[in-house]
């Protein structure tokens, strides 16, 4: 982040980050008219309001402790876990948002973690405790690491989004979400649109892994090509891919939350930390989404 241009902290670029979000209709999330049984809109806005301020620290007490110290905080405000993905993947990048290369300085981050940030993210996650986590053969969670963090994410990359990211410097985040999130932002002036329209791209393009994990391969497969059919048909230009977009959401929800597309949601947090932070996309900023029908 350059100092000369700053309007935003760091701490408000997480919490904007996190809002925008959440506050999105984005298929199979929740959003401002949509909650599920046990994880509410208002959730959402409590723990962006929680890990805020923990993030402007992150550069100073490292990543492990940032992410701990940030699910610490959630869990004082919501009774369940909602941003566990989101603090893992945005505690390296506040911690690089002071290098004038985003990018270049999140590399530098990862290839500096270490066994002491693997522990401190374990025990965030044991604290989380995320649905459908399993076991894992080697640095299991309720074990004690051995590896560093970067090493340890490495191992999961190809069952977990968030873990890819550590393992591939953000590719994800800076070749795939941001440039999709800008591009529709650039196209239609609404962010709510374009936080949409790259949730779609995302999910089309990788698949998502809470899915995955929660209602297996075959479903997250399903989940992968039904957004892929919306991409296709030019969502939300085109009538007929947005009747399909409503028809995905409910198709989503059905079997209660096992179809939550959630780790393509951190992704678009992630995305979204970073265009703001970079200044690319900056406030006052039209929100709404004109793309009707919408869930």
């Amino acid at each position: 982040m350059n100092p000369e241009n700053d309007t935003l902290t760091v701490g408000q670029c997480v919490q904007l980050a996190c809002i925008f979000e959440a506050t999105a209709r984005k298929a199979g999330n929740v959003h401002r008219y949509r909650d599920f049984d046990d994880l509410t809109y208002a959730d959402f806005l409590l723990s962006a309001a929680a890990v805020g301020p923990v993030l402007e620290s992150s550069r100073a007490i490292g990543v492990g402790k940032t992410v701990l110290s940030a699910i610490r905080r959630t869990q004082s405000l919501v009774p369940t876990n909602c941003n566990l993905g989101i603090v893992l993947l945005l505690a390296p990048l506040a911690s690089a948002s002071a290098d004038p290369d985003l990018r270049a300085g999140v590399k530098s981050v990862l290839q500096g973690l270490t066994i002491d940030d693997s522990a401190a993210a374990f025990e965030a996650i044991r604290l989380a405790k995320p649905g459908g986590l399993g076991e894992a053969p080697s640095q299991d969670v309720h074990s004690e690491p051995t590896m560093p963090l970067r090493d340890i994410m490495a191992l999961a990359q190809d069952r977990d989004l968030v873990a890819r990211q550590y393992a591939t410097d953000f590719h994800d985040v800076f070749e795939l979400g941001v440039p999709a999130l800008l591009e529709e932002f650039d196209e239609t002036g609404e962010l709510e649109t374009a936080i949409i329209a790259a949730h779609l791209r995302l999910i089309a393009k990788l698949g998502d892994t809470h899915v995955q994990r929660r209602a297996g391969m075959g479903e997250a497969k399903s989940v992968q090509q039904r957004a892929a059919v919306i991409v296709d048909a030019d969502w939300p230009r085109n009538q007929i891919a947005r009747e399909e977009f409503v028809a995905f959401d409910r198709w989503l929800r059905e079997p209660g939350t096992k179809r939550n597309p959630g780790a393509t949601a951190d992704l678009i947090a992630a995305c979204l930390f970073v265009a703001l932070c970079e200044r690319r996309i900056s406030l006052p900023v039209r929100f709404n989404s004109s793309a009707e029908p919408l869930p």
